[in-house]
């Protein structure tokens, strides 16, 4: 069985006409669950809103209550390309509360269902400690992860959006009991995520960047997983892990230029899921602006999170990028 964590009221969010992180992504998304072929294991729970002492835990204050006002005034610009309306402060309270609500659904229900999959919006991980910013009002993926680190728990984040969710690594970047890995594209916004950005502190090694060029295929995310991410993530000794899952990898996405297709997409977040036991894995929504691409991937995700196949695109290879991934299985292999 699968959790889904979804809420309409995600998309009453509205940033402005022909801003790509626009409702339709929601529709998009939850149309994949039918689609998948696995409609009948697939169990609905409505998220509970984040409450103020959530959202420190990972953002300064002054980042929630400017959020808060200028939602409660009805919206306004928070930085050139995030938008909020009178419905956005809701949505984003409940984006976050999604993987709240799944972490502790499952910490209870583990054993009733494989994983969880929040379809929410917005996005979150490019919200830092002190800035919202890319479409990003909150760190939905972060707020989860730290109640769960402060529980006690071994968090690892894989982010497989496109983009670099530099907001999450900013956030845990000297943190030693959450990990962040990021297979993304570079160069692309926001610029982060270079190969050797590998944590400070106590969280050093507790970062990993794979930053793929322009064109990288599945099959070099997926040798970023088998031989970096995964080994890793072993030593680390995770007990959840939470994957931000932006569907903007797909070769048809309008504003990215990598050359996965949907069941690229799945097979990445099927080898993640491997690495952790039984209902430990919470998959969220990030990214991802060509519609069908979202569907198609939606559909492809759900079907792999209750361990079923579908295969709607042909899987990818040959594309640049392994030297990248052997670059980094370089810095983050284990040393004697």
């Amino acid at each position: 069985m699968l959790l889904v964590v979804t809420d309409e009221r995600c998309g009453g969010h509205e940033a402005g006409t022909n801003h790509p992180e626009r409702p339709d992504r929601l529709v998009a998304a939850t149309a994949g669950l039918t689609e998948s072929g696995v409609s009948d294991a697939l169990v609905y729970e409505v998220p509970r809103l984040v409450t103020k002492a959530e959202l420190l835990r990972v953002h300064e204050p002054a980042l929630v209550d400017h959020v808060v006002a200028v939602g409660e005034a009805g919206g306004g610009r928070l930085d050139p390309d995030t938008v909020m309306n009178a419905a956005s402060l809701e949505a984003a309270c409940l984006a976050a509360g999604s993987v709240l609500t799944a972490v502790d659904r499952l910490a209870v229900d583990g054993g009733t269902f494989a994983a969880a999959y929040c379809i929410v919006r917005p996005p979150g991980h490019h919200a830092t400690q002190s800035q919202s910013m890319g479409f990003c009002l909150f760190n939905s993926v972060a707020v989860a992860a730290a109640a769960l680190a402060e529980a006690g728990e071994r968090v690892a984040i894989i982010d497989i959006d496109a983009h670099h969710g530099n907001g999450t690594q900013d956030i845990f970047f000297a943190n030693p009991d959450v990990l962040f890995a990021s297979i993304h594209q570079s160069p692309l916004y926001p610029g982060t995520g270079r190969l050797h950005d590998v944590g400070a502190g106590a969280g050093t090694g507790t970062t990993i960047n794979v930053p793929l060029p322009p064109g990288a295929t599945g099959d070099v995310a997926r040798a970023a997983i088998d031989r970096v991410i995964g080994p890793a993530i072993e030593r680390f000794g995770a007990t959840w892990i939470l994957i931000s899952a932006g569907y903007d990898g797909h070769r048809n996405d309008p504003i990215t230029d990598l050359g996965y297709t949907s069941t690229d997409i799945a097979d990445l977040v099927g080898a993640v899921t491997a690495l952790v036991g039984r209902g430990r894995v919470v998959t969220v929504l990030e990214g991802g602006y060509d519609l069908d691409a979202i569907r198609l991937s939606s559909a492809a995700v759900t079907a792999q999170l209750v361990g079923e196949s579908f295969r709607p695109e042909p899987a990818t290879d040959g594309g640049p990028g392994m030297g990248i991934v052997d670059a980094a299985a370089e810095i983050h292999g284990p040393h004697e």
